[in-house]
């Protein structure tokens, strides 16, 4: 380190590499990357969804980006252990801030989130997106739909299905995909929902592999059956930290035992290289609930797979 490598998310000249600065100080942004809506030659952009007024246990998921970003300052001094390369030589990534809308107004909420999600991607970046309680996931489909065609591939990771029917226009984070379903923006066909434990007798013709599945056929087994449902198909990419047991991530609103770990998410992540992902992000992170940081860090390791993810798309 020298005198000039600090607060690197204000100061960072490049918008590749990694720059060891002192992890403990520093403005804090997502991996250190440089803040800015400046979008000219960025290859992703990182975004936070302060919003958790839809969730239906404890709230909390609102500090979930705040918690997440300060996370990865522990991580970004080197490239990550066991990857082939480092993401930031391949991709410009930056932060981009957070979502803004009025609490005040909820209804006006989802078009919010899709417009600020659209706004970033028409002009170029992928986005990667910090929630947030898991109803962002919704607005966020819609606009990468627009983009990139409907319906798209899902990749979900969940305790939870989200596929609960809901006939009216509520905004929950819990019925948001049975909304995508019924429009078209997904097909769950050539859609996947891992680690699954909770029940809801429609699974509306989704693809399976539950938490007791996963954990009986293994890493390897999971991995070629997403890779066998999405095929070359575009993915958006979801995955709620309730996935993982409450051991490994008990900072989150609706914990249920049972969950993948963290090594295992991390290895089917991984294992996926190659697959067409055209967004994503990572949910339901309440840091109130955690201990000694180990949700948002969990949180901040599986964002950098999905950046690893995206690095490896065909182009």
């Amino acid at each position: 380190m020298t005198k000039d490598t600090n607060d690197l998310a204000f100061r960072r000249d490049s918008l590749y590499g990694t720059v060891p600065e002192p992890t403990y100080g520093g403005a804090v942004s997502f991996m250190r990357r440089k803040y800015t809506r400046d979008f000219n030659g960025v290859d992703v952009a990182v975004t936070g969804i302060p919003f958790d007024t839809a969730t239906s246990n404890r709230p909390g998921a609102r500090f979930g980006p705040r918690s997440i970003r300060a996370a990865s300052s522990i991580m970004a001094w080197g490239q990550p252990y066991g990857m082939p390369f480092d993401p930031f030589d391949r991709l410009a990534v930056v932060d981009a801030g957070d979502c803004l809308f009025d609490y005040g107004r909820p209804e006006a909420v989802p078009a919010a989130i899709e417009q600020h999600a659209r706004s970033i991607i028409e002009q170029g970046p992928g986005l990667l997106s910090l929630g947030g309680d898991h109803f962002v996931a919704y607005p966020l489909l819609k606009a990468h739909a627009k983009k990139h065609g409907k319906p798209l591939s899902l990749l979900h990771f969940d305790a939870h299905s989200d596929t609960w029917e809901d006939t009216g226009n509520r905004v929950d984070h819990g019925t948001m995909f049975y909304h995508a379903a019924v429009e078209g923006i997904v097909d769950p066909a050539t859609s996947i929902q891992v680690g699954l434990r909770t029940h809801n007798p429609d699974t509306m013709g989704f693809n399976i592999i539950d938490g007791p599945q996963a954990h009986a056929e293994g890493i390897e087994a999971v991995v070629a059956r997403i890779r066998s449902v999405l095929g070359e198909r575009p993915v958006y990419l979801t995955f709620d930290i309730d996935c993982l047991d409450p051991s490994y991530a008990p900072g989150t609103g609706t914990p249920v035992c049972g969950g993948l770990t963290t090594h295992q998410a991390m290895a089917i992540l991984r294992g996926l290289a190659g697959i067409r992902l055209v967004g994503m992000d990572v949910v339901e992170v309440a840091p109130q609930y955690d201990v000694a940081e180990i949700t948002s860090l969990a949180a901040a390791h599986l964002a950098m797979e999905m950046l690893y993810l995206y690095a490896c798309r065909p182009r």
